[in-house]
């Protein structure tokens, strides 16, 4: 009897646990944040075009114009894996490198490697 009791009550603490975990700071559209210095300019999770494709359409391709810019989210796309994909672009509403308008990222390890920092 002691053991029935008891793994209700531990069954009813799970779940209002489970309850209390909601996202209250859920990353939504508009959402701004600021694109941080990488060691390198070796961005991973900000999926910035490739140099060649840059130039090719008459961008410049460095980074330094980059760093340090607001940006916000524009659009938001949840993959089959689970991970959260996000469109980007600048607030300031100027082009990437002056060439590319919006953006990829994958928000979440963005956000943990700090290329992504909250506003």
């Amino acid at each position: 009897m002691k053991t029935s009791i008891f793994t209700l009550v531990m069954c009813c603490f799970l779940s209002f646990s489970n309850f209390a975990q909601s996202k209250s700071d859920a990353i939504k559209v508009g959402d701004v944040f600021t694109v941080g210095k990488v060691e390198m300019n070796n961005y991973k999770h900000i999926k910035f075009p490739r140099n060649n494709f840059i130039i090719k359409r008459g961008g410049i391709a460095t980074y330094k114009n980059v760093v340090n810019k607001e940006v916000k989210v524009t659009s938001l796309e949840e993959k089959k894996d689970g991970s959260l994909e996000a469109v980007i672009e600048l607030t300031s509403g100027r082009y990437f490198f002056k060439s590319h308008k919006y953006i990829k990222v994958d928000l979440n390890k963005a956000l943990n490697s700090k290329e992504l920092i909250a506003s």
